[in-house]
């Protein structure tokens, strides 16, 4: 399934005036390709400002489509640029393809956000390598040096001009690439960041509900039993943070487990990357096992409040009663239905499964030996 857009050169004389020192007067395509998901929304978002800013840069007729593929890769995890080629067969007339992929990139120590091919015209942005909160000027300048760096030298304005002081370009060791390179210290953790919002947690959440089954009907206990709520009002509030975060954590593992969402590096060149892989899993894990803890605590907050008599729950602790105890409850019962429901749980489908992890959606991405 893709979508294709495409948007003709103005010819109204209210259009920007082409910027001095750009190319010759010809036709000139630009096509960006994107993976499904996050990429494809993050083109859409600044389709029009960049193909607003390439009019400027590029005298004559320009026209920018915009299509949603998916970038393969070799069994051994290294790119398929051919396929790139191919995917913009039905553009035969493209002049520069950009391409931004999910895939995070990562070369010798340090992340990869963007790689230019000169012979083949072609320019492949990374997605996660942009951070969490990569902002639409900070994906338009990368695409902006990008293409600038596709034309012939001198025909252009400076590509310098569109780069970001954390990033610097230098040459790769595949031909006449050029790689445009974050810095190490805080490369890393942007990457897997932005790998974790490529995950979309947040989606994943729903993905839970038989989890969230199993924790809320164990959690209900906590509003029934008075025992729950001595324990709830004798343990310290470090205590109660102790026993959330085993919960999550212990359903985290489980998941890990039972699903196989671990990855394992098939060589020592992967390791790097495959770190970022489990790295990022554990996170968007992590988010999501919050968010169901969080829920299950307001529900049963509000529970409490409408069904444990205030008087009676004050007999009970033999103290005087305030929100907090119910807060005190609500979180220790939350607790107890998560770990109810890390045991024995699992995705409500495969196809999500498949779909949380950067790992797992790669290996959808290889060629298998009999492709």
């Amino acid at each position: 399934m893709s979508e294709s857009e495409s948007e003709p050169a103005s010819e109204t004389a209210s259009g920007p005036e082409p910027a001095s020192g750009s190319v010759s007067a010809k036709p000139f395509h630009i096509l960006l390709l994107a993976d499904p998901g996050l990429p494809t929304r993050r083109v859409k978002s600044i389709r029009e400002s960049f193909t607003a800013r390439a009019r400027q840069l590029i005298d004559g007729e320009v026209t920018v489509s915009a299509e949603t593929r998916m970038l393969r890769i070799h069994p051994d995890a290294t790119l398929d640029i051919d396929s790139v080629r191919k995917m913009e067969e039905d553009h035969a007339d493209a002049d520069a393809v950009i391409m931004l992929t999910e895939i995070p990139r990562h070369t010798h120590g340090y992340p990869l956000i963007s790689e230019i091919f000169p012979e083949q015209n072609v320019a492949i942005v990374s997605c996660p390598t942009l951070g969490a909160w990569a902002t639409k000027r900070r994906i338009q300048k990368v695409f902006t040096g990008s293409l600038l760096r596709l034309l012939p030298p001198g025909t252009g304005p400076d590509p310098e001009e569109y780069d970001q002081r954390w990033s610097r370009w230098q040459s790769t060791e595949r031909g006449e690439a050029l790689g445009l390179f974050a810095h190490t210290i805080t490369g890393g953790p942007r990457t897997v960041l932005g790998m974790v919002l490529g995950n979309d947690p947040l989606r994943t959440v729903p993905k839970l509900s038989s989890a969230l089954a199993a924790g809320a009907a164990t959690g209900a206990f906590g509003i029934f039993y008075s025992s729950i709520w001595q324990m709830a009002d004798a343990l310290s509030p470090l205590r109660l943070v102790v026993v959330g975060l085993a919960a999550m954590i212990t359903m985290i593992v489980w998941l890990i487990i039972r699903d196989g969402l671990w990855d394992r590096p098939r060589n020592r060149s992967l390791t790097t990357v495959v770190t970022l892989y489990n790295g990022s899993t554990a996170i968007t894990l992590l988010v999501c096992i919050l968010m169901l803890y969080l829920a299950l605590v307001v529900v049963i907050f509000l529970a409490g409040l409408v069904i444990i008599d205030a008087e009676y729950l004050a007999s009970v602790i033999s103290s005087e009663v305030s929100v907090l105890n119910y807060l005190n409850i609500a979180w220790f019962s939350a607790g107890m239905g998560v770990f109810a429901g890390a045991i024995g749980s699992s995705f409500d489908s495969g196809v999500d499964l498949r779909r949380l992890t950067h790992g797992q959606r790669e290996r959808q991405r290889e060629y298998t030996e009999s492709a």
